[in-house]
């Protein structure tokens, strides 16, 4: 292959040649890794396809008459089977994915509603499932505890409760806990199903080696002693060939491990001879990991049904992965829609100047495209079967996904942006949020690409804004809270930033030094930036605090309430005074990522004096 056929193919494939990274230095593509992305996609025999005589897909409203000419005679299958027939111009659309074909030519029409529309004024909490049993209580959060958390929340007129993915993981490899690397998005974790286990030695960490196995014994022997009915069954019957092939992989897993790609080569194929044995022989096994998953969906139904009837207008705030684990349940099941022989990751940058690679599978455009966004569509529709408001992580890679080459030590082989099909994947958005009637969050921290911030707001798709960033000036003034994006979810950090205890101190900045992240000649500065930006965001808070110290966290939330971002969260973290982050991104082992118990339980919290002040702070303030 000559480097200008190379690079013509790249480009048509959507490998973008170079970008200016977060340092304005221009990093240019190599051949090695446009060869090892488009081998990724599968597009590295035969030729790319000739431009067609139809768009791949096409974004449209409904009931609108669809703007698209066609070259001759057409044929429609709408998304729920239905088939008409015609010539001329398309007929409006109902809400949904729709296939049209002409002179040989095939065309999604995705027709979703224009813009969604904005929430009222509101705000809620954020709080780490796994942890909300305090150190004395010990054992792992439950789908119970965070019901009764959502009904303390709701009591005080907090109008959703935020958590992070709750994504069927990997049961039999305590390490692979990691909420941002599932195994599968369109299933639940069965962990958080509640049990009376506890930990042998309860404590301020989460021990999963201890208490995984004790609380999956713990559902086995419910299994056991009370064989699920006929609801069981029809859930099964209903669910069909996707939840039998996940059950499976499941079953497969603990006798031949958690990854897929560690197993003999004749179990990688689902519907190959020797998998089909092993569904005979491990029957019951996959039977009992179908009914964690009709044990859990019903204990998120419940939830959200509790959530809602204490007042809560969106109830459950779920977050959705930016990528799956290219060896999990997700992968096995659905080979084609992702690419394999690249992961995500994200260029050079302050934190990480070699880039990052997050060893997670990107979806193949190509194979999303030909499907009609079939496994974007299926997992958000799953997410919202369960909530009023859904996080996309990272929805930069709506956009553009950056693609780090497998097999080659980081670093060593660049990665390049792909672009995707961004307003293809928002129309999608769209029209599973309008058939749920629910919020759309998008991730949009960091580099932002030209245009993507105004096509969410555009969408309706509510961006993020962290106010320990939103810096108005040198020296660090704050951006006034009536500046605010409106369009957007606001709240002080994230789990992945200081708390506001943790910022103030600058613990993160010395965190990061003891565990050798942070070069020590580089502290004295940053603590000394940390120092007057808290100045500068005490004196933001002045005007609002009434009457509140500027270091407790009513001070900040009095900000954060005037904002006019529609939606304002709280971070539990906060409420309790809490010095340490949820989890510290670049460290695996070094820090307790996600495993931090709180120090009360679900009542104490519910019945919080600060937490109970800040609600006060936000009824005054209209939310």
């Amino acid at each position: 292959m000559t480097d200008q056929t190379l690079n013509d193919r790249a480009l048509r494939a959507g490998i973008i040649p170079e970008f200016r990274d977060l340092f304005g230095v221009t990093q240019t593509a190599t051949d090695e890794t446009k060869l090892a992305l488009l081998q990724a996609m599968g597009l590295d025999g035969d030729d790319i396809a000739p431009t067609p005589l139809l768009p791949l897909w096409h974004v449209c409203e409904p009931g609108v008459p669809v703007a698209l000419d066609c070259p001759g005679d057409w044929r429609l299958r709408l998304e729920d089977g239905t088939e008409t027939e015609g010539r001329g111009p398309l007929p409006a659309l109902p809400l949904g994915r729709h296939l049209l074909e002409s002179a040989g030519a095939r065309c999604w029409l995705l027709s979703a509603p224009a813009r969604l529309p904005l929430p009222r004024k509101m705000w809620g909490l954020m709080a780490p499932l796994a942890c909300l049993r305090s150190p004395d209580e010990g054992g792992i959060g439950s789908y119970d505890d965070l019901a009764q958390l959502a009904e303390g929340v709701g009591a005080l007129g907090g109008a959703f409760l935020g958590i992070n993915p709750i994504h069927a993981g990997f049961p039999v490899d305590p390490g692979g806990f990691s909420p941002y690397t599932p195994s599968h998005r369109r299933r639940f974790a069965p962990l958080y199903l509640p049990t009376a286990t506890r930990a042998p030695e309860p404590g301020p960490l989460v021990v999963l080696p201890d208490e995984l196995p004790a609380r999956m014994q713990a559902l086995e022997d419910e299994f056991r002693a009370a064989p699920p009915g006929a609801a069981f069954d029809a859930y099964l019957e209903h669910e069909g060939e996707a939840l039998r092939i996940f059950a499976l992989h499941q079953a497969l897993s603990e006798k031949l491990g958690a990854y897929w790609d560690s197993w003999p080569a004749a179990y990688h194929d689902p519907k190959g001879e020797t998998v089909r044995q092993a569904a005979h022989e491990l029957a019951g096994r996959s039977r009992f990991h179908a009914w964690l998953q009709y044990k859990a969906e019903g204990a998120l139904s419940e939830t959200q049904h509790r959530a809602k009837a204490s007042g809560m207008d969106l109830g459950l705030y779920l977050d959705l992965a930016v990528g799956t684990h290219p060896h999990g349940a997700e992968t096995w099941e659905d080979r084609q829609s992702f690419a394999f022989g690249a992961s995500l990751g994200a260029p050079p940058d302050a934190f990480a100047p070699q880039g990052q690679n997050w060893h997670l599978a990107p979806f193949n455009p190509a194979h999303l495209i030909d499907t009609g966004f079939e496994a974007l569509a299926l997992t958000l529709r799953q997410q919202l079967r369960f909530s009023g408001a859904l996080r996309i992580d990272h929805i930069l890679g709506f956009e553009r996904a950056y693609w780090v080459p497998d097999g080659v030590p980081d670093g060593d082989l660049p990665g390049a942006y792909v672009t995707m099909p961004r307003d293809a994947m928002l129309a999608i958005a769209r029209m599973e949020a309008a058939r749920a009637g629910a919020v759309i969050v998008g991730e949009d921290l960091g580099v932002i690409p030209d245009g993507l911030q105004h096509a969410l707001e555009d969408s309706g798709i509510l961006g993020c804004r962290l106010m320990c960033f939103e810096h108005a000036g040198d020296p660090p003034w704050y951006r006034a809270p009536q500046d605010y994006t409106e369009g957007a979810i606001a709240s002080f950090s994230s789990h992945d930033l200081p708390t506001w205890r943790g910022w103030r101190s600058g613990r993160e900045i010395t965190l990061r030094r003891d565990m050798g992240i942070t070069p020590p000649e580089h502290v004295e500065g940053m603590m000394s930036w940390r120092g007057r930006e808290v100045e500068g965001f005490d004196g933001a808070t002045g005007p609002y605090r009434d009457g509140y110290a500027p270091e407790t966290p009513e001070a900040m939330a009095s900000l954060l309430a005037q904002t006019a971002s529609r939606i304002v969260a709280l971070q539990i973290e906060d409420m309790l005074g809490l010095d340490n982050q949820p989890n510290m991104p670049g460290t695996v082992w070094q820090y307790p990522n996600w495993r931090q118990r709180l120090p009360t339980g679900v009542a104490e919290i519910s019945a919080s004096p600060v937490l109970a002040n800040c609600a006060r702070i936000m009824k005054r303030a209209g939310r």
